[in-house]
């Protein structure tokens, strides 16, 4: 069996700097790491591998720096790592960084099993997964708390929904985005970072993949920002003392004088 695993490197601290021109993501990749939810991802397709056997191959879409991060995969026993990086890729949305990624893979093809995590922790739109199995033309489920079974044509999981879980047959190939809730990550091995160490990285630019230039990065991307800011914060706490028939007189005249209505009982 040939999984796959899809890696994303998101900045490690809370200051985003974004682009002047472009309001993208400016990244820094000594000051990257890899996306949580993408470590159960490359854990979730260790355990298979072990249970399995066959190949594990973690693939990200990123600056050269970001072969740091797959490096790190590697320690923690992936078998191989694929880098897609070209500055056409620059910029990218979704359905940009999707189209990339499903050019990467179809050139390992053919694969059995594409995990990725639930989503980025610098975006949060969950798309990216749903995405890549659309322009690939296979099944997938979100969201997916255990891998039940696996077979050389299906799988068997259990994925989260609002009001408990569904139990599900997928016929592989097929693509599957994880939560936190399926495994504990490994670290990485003594033995896994000399690995590691001398493992070489594949790197492929928009010209190795065949891509169609128009589809890539700010050029490909049907959704852009417009603007960002930092929300303005004006709230204040208030000490209100006294007994009880005072302090509810005073909340009384608080939420008057915030509602603005000057007492209306409406």
């Amino acid at each position: 069996m040939k999984i796959v695993v899809c890696i994303k490197q998101v900045p490690s601290t809370n200051k985003v700097q974004l682009h002047p021109e472009t309001n993208t993501i400016i990244r820094d990749g000594r000051q990257s790491v890899t996306n949580p939810f993408d470590t159960y991802a490359i854990e979730e397709a260790i355990q298979i591998k072990e249970k399995t056997g066959g190949q594990t191959i973690a693939i990200s879409m990123g600056i050269p720096e970001t072969e740091r991060l797959l490096k790190d995969a590697v320690g923690r026993g992936i078998d191989q790592a694929v880098l897609l990086s070209d500055k056409a890729f620059a910029g990218a949305d979704t359905l940009a960084t999707s189209y990339t990624l499903s050019l990467g893979i179809r050139d390992l093809m053919p694969v059995d099993l594409i995990l990725c995590g639930k989503m980025a922790v610098d975006g949060d739109t969950a798309q990216i997964g749903p995405e890549l199995a659309e322009q690939l033309g296979i099944p997938h489920v979100t969201d997916v708390t255990e891998v039940l079974e696996v077979k050389s044509n299906y799988l068997i999981c259990k994925k989260e929904i609002d009001n408990g879980y569904q139990l599900l047959k997928v016929e592989l190939p097929a693509l599957l985005t994880v939560v936190k809730d399926i495994n504990m990550p490994r670290m990485p091995s003594i033995e896994g970072v000399l690995q590691s160490e001398t493992v070489e990285v594949i790197r492929k630019d928009a010209q190795d993949l065949k891509a169609e230039i128009s589809k890539l990065g700010l050029c490909g991307s049907p959704t852009q920002v417009v603007k960002t800011f930092m929300p303005e914060r004006d709230s204040e706490a208030i000490e209100i003392s006294g007994s009880t028939e005072e302090k509810a007189v005073k909340i009384k005249k608080v939420i008057e004088e915030v509602l603005g209505n000057g007492g209306s009982k409406d």
